[in-house]
Parts: structure tokens; sequence; C-alpha cells
């Protein structure tokens, strides 16, 4: 994954990933999940940070990607 094609939007647990992720989906935005630790336990390597992932969307759906995550976030945060 180029670091100039696609920009992270999130960081966070699973729970939250993947509402973030749905709401992405729903609006035609295909996220990239990134899970360093499951890549790290699939190599027999321990791992801190298990069950944090990383939401990436590519640059050209930047702007629309971000309203949505931040009204997921606020909406979380409201609750």
């Amino acid at each position: 994954m180029s670091t100039t094609e696609y920009t992270k939007v999130y960081d966070g647990n699973f729970i939250l990933i993947t509402r973030i992720k749905n709401e992405l989906e729903n609006a035609g935005i295909v996220p990239i999940i990134k899970d360093e630790g499951e890549s790290q336990r699939l190599a027999g390597y321990g791992s801190m940070n298990q069950g944090f992932q990383d939401v990436y969307v590519h640059n050209d759906e930047l702007e629309k990607a971000m309203v949505i995550v931040n009204r997921v976030r606020a909406e979380m945060e409201a609750s």
C-alpha cells in the first residue's frame, strides 16, 4: 500500500473499526483495514496491540470519508 495513494483516517479496536468500515462501505467507499497485531500473530510473534486496527481510504475519497468518520466518532462519543 503506497502512502501516497492512501491515508489513515481512523485507528481503534475491532468493534469501532467495524462500525466505521460499514458506514464507509454504505457510502460507496472501499476502506482498507490494516491489522498489524494479526499479521504478527500469524507470523508467530507476540503483539502488544492485538485487536487494534487502522482504516485507510484512497486519497480520492478522503474528504467524503472524513465526514463519515467524524460523524461516527461524534455519535460514539455522545453515547
